[in-house]
């Protein structure tokens, strides 16, 4: 392995694989994959991130720009995606320029978008028709872990699907687990959106409450996360949001979006998510003040 590699990477066969959309997830999840050995190819819709990215990662095993999804995907072994949506991912994988016509029959198509059970079901089942496999995998760590190669990754699909994908996955994971068939792996990140979602607004509240009260929030963080009360979001937002930064993380855009497919998919299912909606109108306000790119811990400027 080169000596810029930032991480220990476990020696595994090296793959030849694509990665499509490069933005501040996929950009390093792909770095990670190259670091690792894997031959790349990459393609995003702006053409001058792919360039970019290849030539920051030119020293490694054959960097590649492709002009389509079809093309970044012909003789890939896997083909690792992370775009915006529902719309988006059915934009590079279906019609005659997405990634499915250019795939070769048995290879693997990995889904990183955070998008809907439905989408992730109904791209299964067109993959398999065409003798493709389908893992839907968001992941949950952010811009860091991502960046770090610590990303814990969700999966639904099949067991061999997801036993052929995980050793060159774990280039940018610190977990990478099967939950279910297709659709698994979605739901299991609005699960994960849900807990997060109540936890922000929960210690929003509560230094809201502090600063009120007149304490010194940066000691009572101390002293609380040692107890029952400690969360990643405390350990890793609460002092910057006595400090009132935002400008980092996860965005409010993005929290937004999540939490309307994690309501559509409570309709579909039954499940009751007062807290969850009601936070989701929360974020809306922050959008309304102007913080639709902030951090999703920007819940408190509602409270000041």
């Amino acid at each position: 392995m080169p000596s810029t590699n930032p991480r220990n990477y476990d020696a595994t066969a090296s793959r030849k694989v694509a990665f499509l959309g490069l933005g501040v997830m996929g950009y390093p999840m792909a770095g990670h994959l190259a670091l690792a050995g894997h031959s790349v190819t990459v393609f995003n819709r702006t053409a001058s991130k792919a360039q970019a990215w290849c030539a920051e990662y030119g020293h490694t095993a054959g960097p590649r720009q492709a002009a389509t999804p079809r093309l970044a995907a012909q003789g890939a072994d896997i083909v690792f995606c992370c775009v915006g949506n529902d719309e988006d991912l059915r934009s590079v994988t279906l019609g005659a320029d997405g990634a499915f016509a250019g795939m070769a029959p048995g290879s693997i198509f990995v889904d990183h978008t955070t998008a809907s059970a439905e989408v992730a079901r109904e791209l299964y089942g067109a993959a398999k028709a065409l003798g493709l496999r389908f893992i839907d995998a968001p992941v949950s760590g952010g811009q860091a872990g991502a960046q770090n190669g610590l990303l814990t990754v969700m999966c639904g699909g099949d067991q061999d699907a997801f036993d052929a994908v995980q050793p060159a996955a774990m280039a940018f994971s610190r977990a990478f687990t099967r939950m279910g068939d297709a659709g698994a792996g979605q739901l299991t990140k609005m699960v994960n959106q849900i807990c997060i979602a109540g936890l922000v607004q929960g210690l929003s509240e509560a230094i809201a409450f502090g600063q009120r009260a007149g304490l010194d929030m940066p000691l009572v963080l101390d002293v609380i996360g040692k107890g029952a009360a400690q969360s990643w979001q405390m350990d890793n937002r609460g002092k910057t949001m006595v400090a009132g930064q935002f400008d980092f993380g996860f965005a409010v855009d993005w929290m937004r979006k999540d939490l309307g497919l994690v309501l559509a998919e409570a309709q579909r299912n039954g499940a009751r998510l007062p807290v969850t909606a009601l936070v989701d109108q929360f974020y809306g306000d922050v959008q309304q003040m102007g913080g639709k790119r902030w951090d999703t811990s920007s819940l408190i400027k509602r409270l000041r």
